[in-house]
């Protein structure tokens, strides 16, 4: 008799018990829910930065011409064009990275003065003061756009290279696939978007969520001209393995520009500068 008068309070409790677990793990259930959501829909937010402002107060010392390229869906972007001789020296097509402006790559392109090179650097679509939103298919277009305008000054597709850094990796290597470009630079790259997001979100359904996927890993073997990997191996944003597999992957040609102190913004100068220069010389 007082065995049962024990133990019906204590199932009592146990009961009371469980259902307050399940009624904390149904709203952490929901909370998480509604946070996908919300990544869902913010997502390229969370990507790209147009209004970040790293890397300025450099003076541009390279003489540019500004100029705005027209895109396939009617879009006009800015872009600055540095003209040495088109004829003679190489272009490159320069695609920056997911945050910034064009100002942020002054202390780079001012080392373009001093190379045998002619170059156009563009902002996307949402950048530096440019209409429209930035997107995955909005950047490819932005890209060919750069190119064509490129090609209509009179520059052959094969004396253009394209530099794609970080998230531009992205850009070049899709427009590089199975073209006759005279090379292509990929400074940071990345395997794939849902690689990188998975480094920062790793209890998020990435490859579920995700829009823009932008895929290196898979078309970089699409590629089959020359090609310069550069990476440093203190890269916080994009893992330097990350890097290391593009290299292995890709097709012959390839070089590479690997550093042991570099972040992810990589330090310009004497040695990468060198490094560019060998690469250059070696497309002629």
């Amino acid at each position: 008799m007082y065995f049962l008068e024990f133990t019906w309070p204590r199932k009592k409790m146990l009961k009371k018990f469980k259902k307050k677990i399940l009624q904390v793990l149904l709203v952490l259930i929901s909370v998480y829910l509604i946070f996908l959501v919300f990544l869902y829909y913010y997502q390229r937010n969370l990507l790209y930065h147009p209004n970040e402002n790293n890397y300025s107060g450099d003076n541009l010392t390279v003489k540019v011409e500004k100029v705005k390229i027209q895109t396939s869906d009617n879009l006009k972007l800015n872009g600055w064009f540095h003209k040495k001789n088109l004829i003679d020296f190489k272009t490159i097509v320069y695609f920056h990275g997911n945050a910034g402006s064009l100002n942020n790559r002054i202390h780079k392109l001012n080392h373009f003065d001093d190379i045998d090179v002619n170059f156009l650097i563009i902002a996307w679509r949402g950048f530096s003061g440019n209409k429209g939103k930035p997107t995955e298919d909005g950047l490819y277009i932005d890209g060919k756009s750069a190119v064509n305008w490129v090609m209509k000054q009179g520059v052959k597709e094969e004396n253009i290279i394209l530099y794609g850094e970080s998230l531009g990796t992205g850009v070049a290597i899709e427009i590089a696939q199975n073209k006759n470009f005279a090379g292509v630079i990929l400074e940071t790259p990345f395997t794939s978007m849902v690689d990188a997001a998975k480094k920062f979100y790793p209890f998020i359904p990435v490859s579920l969520l995700l829009k823009d996927r932008y895929e290196n890993e898979k078309k970089v073997i699409n590629i089959n001209i020359p090609i310069m990997i550069m990476h440093g191996e203190q890269d916080t944003i994009v893992p330097f393995t990350m890097g290391k597999k593009i290299f292995k992957i890709a097709n012959d040609p390839k070089y590479s520009y690997f550093t042991k102190y570099d972040n992810h913004m990589m330090e310009y100068d004497d040695q990468l500068i060198n490094s560019l220069k060998n690469f250059l010389k070696s497309l002629n």
